[in-house]
C-alpha cells in the first residue's frame, strides 16, 4: 500500500470515530437496548477495526475506498435501497437465524434512513424509520410509502406526506412466503424493474405459495426458487423465471436486460420470462421438462474439480478461478464516476473469498454470455461478509457488509452488534449534495432520462409512474418522451424513453405494434415485452408476433417470442411456435430451443394430431425429439390405463 493510501486509510478512520459520535447523538433514543440485541457467537476472531479493513483493501488504480458508516449505527445490514433524496434506506435483520419453534419474541429488526448531507460520502445523519419488523430481508421506498419484505409477507407502510414516520399500521401486500424452514433462501431483493414492476427473488430449500391476504390455497401461486415480480398499481404477482438455488442479487443492463446471481452452481443467468434453469436439486413442477437451461456464465468462480463445499478459501485454483461459490448481492453498473471499460459489467461478493467478482456481458447465440474479467476488489479483513451493493446519485458505489465470521446459514451463532458500509469511487474526493428529485418538475423529469447515471434515470422514471399513478396529468410528459423516442439515436436513452412511456400509460397497442418493424432489435425486444406486460397479448398482437417470427433475423428477439407462448391458450400456441423453430440457424441454441418446448408442451398433450403435424414441419432437433418423446409418453399413459 502507497504512503499516500495510509494516510488516506488513517484519516478515515479517524473521521469514521467522528462519524459515530455525530450519529450516536442524533439518534440515541433509537438505538436498541442492550437485553433486545445479543451476540450469541463465539467470537473466536476479534472484530476488525474500521481502520485496520480499510488497510487491507486492493482495488484498480485510480479507485479509493471509504467507510460511510459503522456499527452501532449500522447493525446487521441485510439489504438496501435509494429513495429520491438520495438518501439510503437499510434494513437491519437481527431475526436471521431465527425459526418458529425457538423464535425470540424480543429480538427486533428495523429499517433505518441515512442521510450524507454534505455529499462526502459520510453518512452524519440517521433516522429509524420503522423497528417492529420480523425476517426483514429487503426495504425500498416507493409510491407515497416503503415497501418491505418480512416473510410471510410483502408489507408496505404508508408515509404520504415523507415526514419518515408510518402514517399507520404496515398493510399486507402478499402473504405466503415461508419464514421457517426457508433458512438462509429466504424471500429477499426488491428492486423496481424498468417496465414498473416490483422484482424479488426466493431460495431451493422451500415451496412458498404466495398471494393476496384474503387468496385461497387455490388462487395461489407455487414459489420455489426463482424470480418474482408484483405490480404496485395493479396488484398482480407472477413468477418470472424458475430455478437455479439461492438468488441473492439481480440488476438489468443498458437495454433492460435482466441477470440474476446464484450460488453453490454456476453463478450468472440471464433472466427470459418462463425460464427453467437447472436446480442444484430437485424437481421443477412440470414433470416433463426433460431439460433445463444451464447458467449464462462461460466459467464459475471455484475449482469444480473440488467438492462444493471444500472450496471455501482463497487459495490455489479456486483462487485463481474468482475465490468460492457463494455470491451475494449483485450490481451491473451503469453509474457516472467508474471509467467508461466498466460499464456494462457485473459485480457481486464472492462470500468466502473475500472480494468483488467482475463478469462482462455479451450478446452471443440467442441470448448472452457471462465472461470471466479481472477480481475488481480483495479484503482481508475476516470479518467481511458483502452482502449487497449499487451505485449512488454521484455514481460511487455502496457495499453493505454484514461483518461476521460464520456462515450465511448461522449455525455458529450470530454477531448482531456488528456492520458496516464502504463507498467506493474513482479520482479525488469530491462533495457533491444530492438534490430532492421529487421537487422536479414532470419535464425534469423527462430529462433525466438522458442522464449518464442510470441511478438519476431510474428514480425519474419511478417518480413519473407514481405522479401518473396518483392521477396527475403526463399529457406534456408523454409528448416529451415519445419525441425523445422519436429522436434520440442512442438506443439505451431511447430504450429509457420507451420504459418511461409504458409506465405513464404512453405506450398503447398499436404504436407498440409498430415498434416490432424496429430496425433495433432491443426495441423490438421491449414491444414484445411491453405488448403483454400485464395481461395475455390479443389476437391482433398474436398475428403481429406469428409475422414477426416468420422473418426475424435476431435470436434474442425469437427467444422473448418464445417466451410469449405460455402466456396464451395452448390451443393457440402452434403458429407461433411453427414460424419460430423454421429458423435452422438457431436450431443448437442453447436456450432458444428449450424456451419453445416449454411453450409448446401443454399443447402437445391437448392436440396430439396437431403434434405430429408439427415434427416434419420443425428445424429444431431437440424440439422434435422432446415432442416425439411426451407424445410416446402419452400413449403409454393410454396404454396403461
Amino acid at each position: 500500500m502507497s504512503h499516500a493510501m495510509k494516510r488516506l486509510c488513517a484519516a478515515l478512520a479517524l473521521s469514521s470515530v467522528c462519524l459515530l459520535c455525530v450519529l450516536r447523538s442524533a439518534d440515541e433514543s433509537a438505538k436498541p437496548s442492550a437485553k433486545a440485541i445479543y451476540n450469541s457467537q463465539n467470537a473466536t476472531t476479534p472484530l476488525t477495526t474500521p481502520k485496520a479493513a480499510l488497510e487491507g483493501v486492493t482495488l484498480p488504480k485510480g479507485f479509493r475506498i471509504q467507510l460511510s458508516a459503522a456499527e452501532p449505527d449500522v447493525q446487521q445490514p441485510i439489504g438496501m435501497a435509494f429513495d429520491a433524496r438520495g438518501r439510503l434506506w437499510v434494513a437491519e435483520c437481527y431475526t436471521y437465524a431465527e425459526r418458529q419453534k425457538n423464535f425470540d419474541t424480543t429480538l427486533k429488526d428495523r429499517v433505518v434512513v441515512l442521510e450524507d448531507a454534505d455529499g462526502d460520502g459520510v453518512y452524519e445523519r440517521r433516522k429509524v424509520f420503522w423497528d417492529q419488523a420480523h425476517h426483514l430481508t429487503s426495504v425500498l421506498p416507493g409510491f407515497g410509502g416503503v415497501w418491505v419484505l418480512c416473510a410471510p409477507d410483502l408489507l408496505f407502510i404508508p408515509d404520504r406526506n415523507g415526514d419518515d414516520v408510518p402514517d399507520g399500521k404496515p398493510v399486507v401486500m402478499l402473504n405466503g412466503f415461508d419464514n421457517d424452514k426457508i433458512r438462509h433462501n429466504i424471500v429477499n431483493g426488491l428492486k423496481w424493474g424498468p417496465d414498473g414492476w416490483l422484482y424479488g427473488r426466493h431460495g431451493i430449500i422451500t415451496t412458498s405459495f404466495v398471494g393476496k391476504p384474503e387468496a385461497s390455497k387455490e388462487e395461489r401461486t407455487a414459489l420455489n426458487c426463482g424470480i418474482w415480480r408484483y405490480h404496485p398499481v395493479l396488484k398482480k404477482f407472477e413468477v418470472v423465471a424458475r430455478g437455479t438455488t439461492n438468488s441473492w442479487g439481480h440488476d438489468w443492463d443498458d437495454h433492460g436486460q435482466l441477470f440474476f446471481i446464484n450460488t453453490v452452481i454456476g453463478h450468472l443467468w440471464h433472466v427470459v420470462p418462463g425460464a427453467r434453469y437447472k436446480r442444484m436439486y430437485g424437481e421443477h413442477f412440470e414433470p416433463h421438462l426433460y431439460e433445463l437451461i444451464e447458467q449464462t456464465a462461460d466459467h464459475f468462480h471455484w475449482d469444480t474439480g473440488r467438492k462444493w463445499n471444500e472450496a471455501r478459501n482463497q487459495e490455489g485454483s479456486t483462487d485463481t478461478a474468482g475465490g468460492g461459490h457463494a455470491h451475494c448481492g449483485m450490481m451491473i453498473y451503469l453509474g457516472d464516476n467508474w471509467p467508461a471499460e466498466y460499464r456494462g459489467n457485473m459485480f457481486t461478493v464472492n462470500l468466502h473469498g473475500l472480494r468483488l467478482n467482475r463478469d462482462t456481458l455479451a450478446r452471443h447465440g440467442a441470448g448472452y454470455v457471462g465472461r470471466h474479467a479481472p477480481d475488481f476488489m480483495k479484503i482481508k479483513d475476516p470479518w467481511f461478509r458483502g452482502i449487497e451493493l449499487d451505485y449512488g446519485p454521484d455514481g460511487g458505489v455502496y457495499l453493505l457488509d454484514w461483518s461476521d465470521i460464520g456462515e450465511c446459514h448461522e449455525n455458529d451463532g450470530v454477531h448482531r452488534t456488528s456492520g458496516r458500509i464502504y463507498k467506493i469511487a474513482h479520482g479525488a474526493a469530491t462533495k457533491s449534495p444530492t438534490a430532492d428529485l421529487s421537487k422536479l418538475s414532470n419535464d425534469k423529469l423527462v430529462a433525466l432520462q438522458a442522464h449518464a447515471n442510470d441511478w438519476q434515470v431510474r428514480q425519474a422514471r419511478r417518480l413519473l409512474q407514481e405522479r401518473a399513478a396518483e392521477g396527475a396529468d403526463m399529457t406534456a410528459a408523454r409528448a416529451q418522451l415519445r419525441q425523445m423516442f422519436d429522436t434520440e439515436p442512442n438506443i439505451p436513452r431511447k430504450l429509457r424513453a420507451l420504459w418511461a412511456l409504458h409506465c405513464v400509460g404512453g405506450a398503447d397497442e398499436p404504436w407498440l405494434q409498430g415498434l416490432l418493424r424496429h430496425p433495433n432489435e432491443h426495441v423490438r425486444v421491449w414491444a414484445i415485452k411491453l405488448l403483454q406486460d400485464s395481461a395475455a397479448p390479443s389476437a391482433s398482437t398474436m398475428t403481429a408476433f406469428t409475422q414477426l417470427a416468420g422473418k426475424e433475423n435476431s435470436g434474442l428477439v425469437l427467444l422473448f417470442l418464445a417466451s410469449t407462448l405460455q402466456q396464451i391458450p395452448p390451443a393457440q400456441r402452434w403458429p407461433l411456435a411453427e414460424a419460430i423453430v423454421q429458423h435452422k440457424e438457431f436450431a443448437d441454441d442453447a436456450v432458444l430451443p428449450l424456451m419453445v418446448w416449454y411453450g409448446i408442451e401443454p399443447a402437445v398433450a391437448q392436440d396430439r394430431v396437431r403434434a405430429v403435424q408439427f415434427v416434419p414441419r420443425c428445424q429444431f432437433p431437440k424440439v422434435r425429439q422432446f415432442v416425439t418423446r411426451r407424445l410416446t409418453a402419452e400413449s403409454g399413459a393410454a396404454g396403461g390405463k
